[in-house]
């Protein structure tokens, strides 16, 4: 359960960072409201998952889920720059949240 909460809260890292970049500095109301809620949900969730799981696994998985998803919704629907060594990065950081749940914390 740890894990799934830990994932989750990852996307909702995602989402604030998003947020924080439509609210342009928090002078947008709404974009402002989501990246505080999203940010209380994200971190209330790590906090929840590190009651059972390490921190350094655990921490890392969410900070790797929240950049990469964040940097795959960059590159897609807000067109930022990306190139092969982007990409690769991207998919090296996958990897070690992939390996950090298959052979981290907890097994």
């Amino acid at each position: 359960m740890a894990w799934a909460v830990l994932i989750v809260s990852g996307c909702m890292e995602a989402g604030w960072a998003l947020a924080l970049k439509a609210s342009h500095g928090f002078s947008r109301l709404w974009p402002s409201v989501t990246f505080v809620v999203l940010s209380i949900v994200s971190l209330a969730g790590l906090m929840y998952a590190l009651k059972s799981l390490p921190v350094g696994p655990a921490y890392a998985v969410w900070v790797g889920i929240g950049a990469s998803l964040t940097a795959i919704i960059g590159i897609v629907w807000l067109k930022d720059p990306v190139n092969a060594m982007v990409i690769v990065s991207i998919g090296l950081i996958i990897a070690g949240v992939i390996g950090l749940q298959v052979f981290g914390a907890g097994h």
